[in-house]
């Protein structure tokens, strides 16, 4: 897989949203990494944990966030499975499902519901431990602040508007890669 290619693909009209994704999954990519190096009794399968981590956002550029240079017509929540849209439409299923459950600390489908919140109504919470530590990954690191990790209080703080479940899932995943 030539994940520069791909991502070239659907990047390269805009050189600036460009940089901000490739330098946000260069760091969420060495961090998940990071925890595959640590943790081989996990077996993770590592090229795989490279590639999505590089691919996880890919559906921003869909997204309206015009702070991150987004100019979509999509709320930027839907950029999982719009990322996850596209992985499928080029053969990339594992891929897809890290892009469509990295949201928050996933979301299921009880909290959609509940929150009425604009995603297909199925539950989107990682299942495989590469897609949870891919999701893991990225709530250290956001698009705004490029190349610093926040602090776990920041990323629980960041996590908790999807509410108390993803909270929970994550001080897991800190005992588990942490």
């Amino acid at each position: 897989m030539d994940v520069e290619r791909i991502i070239n693909t659907y990047y390269y009209n805009n050189d600036a949203l460009r940089d901000i994704l490739l330098r946000h999954s260069r760091s969420v990519a060495a961090k998940a990494l990071d925890v595959v190096d640590r943790h081989p009794e996990l077996g993770l399968d590592r090229q795989f944990v490279g590639e999505a981590a590089m691919l996880h956002d890919i559906g921003i550029f869909m997204t309206d966030a015009p702070s991150i240079c987004c100019h979509g017509t999509y709320p930027y929540i839907c950029h999982g499975y719009l990322g996850a849209d596209l992985m499928r439409s080029l053969g990339f299923e594992r891929h897809a499902l890290v892009c469509e459950r990295h949201t928050g600390a996933g979301i299921s489908l009880q909290t959609i519901i509940d929150k009425d919140l604009p995603l297909p109504h199925r539950d989107l919470r990682p299942v495989s431990l590469e897609e949870q530590v891919i999701c893991y990954a990225d709530k250290f690191f956001s698009k705004t602040s490029l190349d610093k990790e926040k602090s776990v209080e920041r990323a629980l703080h960041s996590i908790s508007k999807y509410g108390e479940e993803g909270v929970e899932r994550f001080k897991e995943w800190l005992r588990m890669f942490g």
